[in-house]
C-alpha cells in the first residue's frame, strides 16, 4: 500500500515536473530563437545554420529551468494532494510525515542527477556543437544581406560596399576594403556579381582596379575580370570557445593542473588553459556540480506545507511564506555564484549555504513531526 502510494506520488510529480519543463523551455527557446536572428541579418549565416544553432541551445535552457521547476512541480503537487486530503489518507495509514520527506528527498536526488546530466555534460556538449555550426558555416546567406548605399562587413576583415543592385542581382560601382592579411588590398569595379562555385561563394569583379598597399608602398592593377574568393573569409561571429562550452573533463584536467601548478600543456584543451582564468573556471565547475545541490534544499522546503493541515487557520500563510522561501533560496544560488569568484570568502560562503539550509530544514520538520 505504501509503495503504490509513494509510486503515485513520484509519478504525479515527474509527470508535472516534465509537463512544465517542455512548457517553459519551449517558450524560452522561441524568445532566445528570436534574439538569435541577427546570426542571419547581420553575421551572413543560413537558415539551417540558424536552426541547428538554435535547436542545439534547448538542453542549455532546460539545464537552468530544473531547480526552478522541480520546485514548483513539487510545491503545486503537495498542495493537490493535501486539497484532496490524499495527504491525510497518508497519516491515516501509518506512514509518517518523516518518512514522506525522506522519500520526497530520494525524488530530489534523483532530480539533482538529471540536472548534472544536463550542466556538466550534455549542455556543454551541444553548446560546443552550436558553435562549430558557426564555425562551418560558409555564410550562404551573405548575398543577401548586400544592400545598395549600405557598408557591408559580416566577415572579418572585409567591407563591402555597393552603390546600386539589379532584380537580377548584379552590382554597379563596387568598392572593397580587405584587410584580413598583412597587406591592405581595396579593390573598385564598375560591375559584379556572386556566383557559387562547388558551394564556394565567388564575387566576379568587371572593370577596375586593384590598389595594394604593404608597409609604405603602394601598387595599383587594372583588371578587366577577376574572381574575388569569399570562401577564404570567416564571420564576424565570436567562433572560439566560451568556457561554459568546454567538457567538463576539460575543465576539471585543466583546474587541478593550474591549481597544482603544474606545467600545462595548451595543445591538450581546445581552450586557453591559464593561470589568468582559473576563477571563471572555478565558477563554471561550481555552477556544473555544486550548484543542484540548491534541488534537494527547494524539496526540503517544498515538505513544510505538510507540517500544517489546511483547516488550520495557519495553512494560506504557510503557503505563501513557504513558496517565497523556496524561491528565495533559488535566486540567492544564482546570485551568489556570481561573486564565488571574487573573494575566497564568497566562495566559502556559497559552500556552506545549502549544506547548513538542508540541515537545519530537516532537524526543524523533524522536530516539529514529534511535537
Amino acid at each position: 500500500m505504501k509503495k503504490l502510494i509513494f509510486r503515485k506520488i513520484t509519478k504525479d510529480t515527474l509527470a508535472f515536473f516534465l509537463l512544465i519543463s517542455i512548457i517553459l523551455g519551449s517558450i524560452v527557446w522561441v524568445i532566445q530563437a528570436v534574439n538569435y536572428l541577427d546570426y542571419v541579418t547581420e553575421d551572413g549565416h543560413g537558415l539551417k545554420t540558424y536552426f541547428l544553432f538554435t535547436l542545439f541551445s534547448f538542453p542549455k535552457i532546460i539545464s537552468k529551468l530544473i531547480p526552478f521547476v522541480f520546485f514548483i512541480a513539487l510545491f503545486f503537487t503537495l498542495i493537490n494532494y493535501d486539497s484532496k486530503n490524499e495527504l491525510l489518507i497518508l497519516w491515516t495509514n501509518g506512514i509518517s510525515k518523516l518518512g514522506f520527506v525522506k522519500k520526497i528527498f530520494a525524488i530530489s536526488i534523483f532530480i539533482l542527477l538529471v540536472q548534472i546530466f544536463f550542466s556538466a555534460f550534455l549542455s556543454p556538449f551541444t553548446q560546443y556543437k552550436a558553435r562549430l555550426f558557426l564555425k562551418d558555416s560558409n555564410i550562404d546567406f551573405f548575398t543577401v544581406l548586400i544592400k545598395e548605399g549600405k557598408f557591408i562587413n559580416v566577415v572579418e576583415g572585409l567591407t563591402i560596399f555597393i552603390d546600386k543592385k539589379d532584380s537580377d542581382k548584379n552590382f554597379t560601382n563596387i568598392f572593397i576594403d580587405d584587410s584580413s592579411k598583412n597587406q591592405q588590398k581595396m579593390i573598385y569595379a564598375k560591375q559584379g556579381q556572386i556566383i557559387e562555385n562547388n558551394k564556394k561563394k565567388i564575387f566576379i569583379l568587371n572593370e577596375g582596379q586593384i590598389l595594394n598597399k604593404e608597409k609604405s608602398k603602394f601598387n595599383i592593377f587594372q583588371f578587366e575580370k577577376i574572381n574575388f574568393d569569399l570562401s577564404n573569409y570567416t564571420t564576424n561571429t565570436i567562433l572560439a570557445p566560451k568556457i561554459q562550452e568546454i567538457k567538463s573533463v576539460q575543465l576539471l584536467k585543466c583546474y587541478f593542473n593550474l591549481y597544482r601548478q603544474l606545467i600545462v600543456n595548451q595543445e591538450n584543451y581546445n581552450f586557453s588553459c591559464q593561470k589568468s582564468i582559473i576563477k571563471e573556471i572555478n565558477q563554471e565547475l561550481l555552477k556544473r556540480f555544486y550548484k543542484p545541490l540548491y534541488i534537494p534544499v527547494v524539496a526540503l522546503i517544498s515538505c513544510l506545507l505538510i507540517l500544517i493541515p489546511k483547516n488550520n487557520i495557519r495553512y494560506d500563510k504557510s503557503k505563501k511564506i513557504t513558496f517565497l522561501l523556496g524561491f528565495f533560496v533559488l535566486v540567492l544560488s544564482e546570485s551568489m555564484l556570481r561573486y564565488t569568484a571574487s573573494s575566497s570568502l564568497f566562495f566559502l560562503f556559497y559552500l556552506l549555504t545549502p549544506l547548513l539550509i538542508l540541515i537545519s530544514t530537516y532537524f526543524f520538520i523533524k522536530q516539529r513531526n514529534n511535537v
